[in-house]
């Protein structure tokens, strides 16, 4: 909708630039608030952040990659082309190569592992709510053409150029529905965080409201960069959700068992 912030004519900023940053430090205050909370240092919170924040951009630009394998294998020197830089990637590549980065940082510095994981959820999902409205106004990771009152038409030849969205077509918000289905779960993991029974369960919640919320969301999608897998009967991040549920349940067996032998001993 608003893909140019502010045009310096020289250096335009882009809106899903701003609102990407904005996100990011979004999510970094609120983990840092919520650390403080519990007597952790929220220094050690802002260094693991920016270790979170550059791992989430390299894996999101390596899955970007591996999705897009055959385009990339036939065009490599498009891999740092303006384009793809400018690509916001994969999210699950980059949340996944930032939880590994972030558990391993925790685990060196000494931090309580999953009782920070736990802390940082709520502040990840807030941070992608504010970087879905970055998409939107981008035009990026767009819907489906959609006969619905509430669909939108984008106008702008820039979004057109640099992401591909369709123009004066009506298309489901599929950035909004992302954005209002993260804002809810920012809520509930919030909630959770004075609630939960053991360290990690607010972790699980984020891994499986995420997924279910994505999985369904992705049907309304229409942009095509996103994937397939089994002849495109669904999305690269419908089949990594459906990976993390049975994951999430591992998880949650093992540190619920954890917690109730540490709690017998």
């Amino acid at each position: 909708m608003f893909p140019i912030l502010l045009d310096f004519g020289y250096f335009p900023l882009h809106t899903y630039g701003f609102l990407l940053a904005l996100a990011f430090l979004t999510a970094l205050w609120f983990s840092a608030r919520a650390a403080e909370r519990e007597g952790i240092d929220k220094a050690a919170v802002y260094d693991l952040g920016v270790t979170i924040a550059i791992s989430a951009l390299l894996g999101a630009k390596l899955l970007f990659l591996v999705t897009e394998f055959r385009y990339y294998a036939d065009h490599p020197g498009e891999i740092l082309s303006l384009a793809t830089l400018r690509s916001g990637g994969v999210y699950y590549g980059g949340f996944i190569l930032a939880a590994i980065a972030g558990i391993w940082m925790s685990w060196r510095k000494g931090l309580p592992v999953w009782k920070v994981a736990d802390l940082c959820s709520p502040g990840i999902a807030l941070g992608q709510t504010i970087g879905r409205l970055g998409c939107f106004s981008a035009g990026c990771c767009h819907g489906k053409p959609t006969s619905q009152p509430w669909g939108i038409a984008f106008s702008d030849p820039y979004s057109h150029q640099v992401v591909g969205v369709p123009l004066e077509v009506a298309l489901h918000p599929a950035q909004l529905y992302q954005a209002g289905a993260n804002l809810v779960l920012f809520g509930l993991l919030w909630l959770s965080l004075s609630r939960k029974r053991f360290d990690g369960q607010v972790f699980i919640l984020y891994l499986v409201g995420y997924a279910a919320s994505r999985f369904v969301i992705e049907f309304f999608r229409g942009d095509a960069g996103r994937g397939f897998v089994f002849g495109g009967l669904l999305s690269t991040s419908q089949f990594i959700g459906l990976l993390l549920f049975p994951a999430a349940a591992a998880l949650f067996l093992v540190l619920r068992q954890r917690h109730r032998a540490a709690s017998a001993g």
